[in-house]
């Protein structure tokens, strides 16, 4: 069944008003019909199954059938703060860590950034980033649209660090310390608490500096490596993601 987010100031008592590209793909994609069945949530506290009650020029307006329990995210928040990739490899990140369960996105700069930074073109690459995250949230029946915020700088990132349970720095060490080695025991002390929160820290294309891994280890970081295969930097956030989600328990029965 199709899903679909709206903002809470649409989701009313007993009807939702669903507009914009979401209405146009109803009429015209779906062909959608009075009476045909679709899940609709503010991304908030609100999900409900709804059937169509019309159909008009850029709105789509459906009647609330029964509220739906918001059981659908991870109790672990994962957010993952990806250094800016080249070309469209951030939009796989996004992408394919929202399908995964990741509840929020860090880009950010460091010292080996390829990327040129324009910070006029910022607002539309946000404005992209957050519709494919919110695509990708619809697609794998999440309850919330990851948050994306705006690109940060090497400090400001580690300035950050401390509003996390638990962070991860995936940096590779010879002999270092693999992340189900590092993941394990936070996750066997996480007992029931109702909800805990995690960084994983991903570099770019070519990596991080040994001075970068020092900074991130004293701001409270935890320097981890994904095994033993050489990962491409849109990869490894994907698989810190899951393999923190195994862990704890959010993959099926720990």
């Amino acid at each position: 069944m199709q899903r679909y987010f709206v903002s809470p100031e649409n989701f009313g008592e007993g009807t939702v008003l669903i507009g914009g590209e979401d209405a146009r793909h109803i009429a015209r994609v779906m062909r959608g019909k009075a009476g045909d069945k679709v899940i609709v949530s503010d991304g908030v506290s609100r999900e409900a199954l709804a059937e169509i009650a019309s159909i008009a020029e850029g709105v789509v307006t459906v009647s609330i059938i029964e509220n739906l329990p918001m059981t659908q995210e991870p109790r672990v928040k994962i957010t993952v703060a990806q250094s800016l990739p080249k070309g469209d490899k951030m939009e796989i990140v996004i992408q394919k860590c929202t399908e995964i369960g990741a509840a929020a996105f860090l880009p950010f700069l460091s010292g080996r950034t390829i990327v040129q930074y324009d910070e006029r073109k910022e607002s539309k690459r946000l404005e992209r980033w957050r519709k494919i995250a919110k695509e990708a949230a619809e697609q794998a029946h999440r309850n919330i649209v990851p948050e994306i915020a705006a690109p940060l700088t090497w400090k400001q990132l580690l300035n950050s660090v401390y509003r996390y349970d638990a962070v991860y720095f995936c940096y590779e060490k010879e002999e270092g310390l693999q992340l189900r080695s590092a993941v394990a025991p936070w996750a066997a002390q996480l007992g029931e608490a109702a909800e805990v929160s995690a960084l994983v820290i991903v570099g770019p294309e070519g990596g991080f500096s040994e001075n970068e891994c020092r900074e991130a280890e004293e701001a409270g970081a935890v320097s981890v490596g994904l095994g033993k295969r050489i990962l491409r930097c849109e990869t490894a956030g994907m698989v810190a993601a899951a393999c923190i989600l195994y862990e704890t328990g959010e993959m099926g029965e720990a």
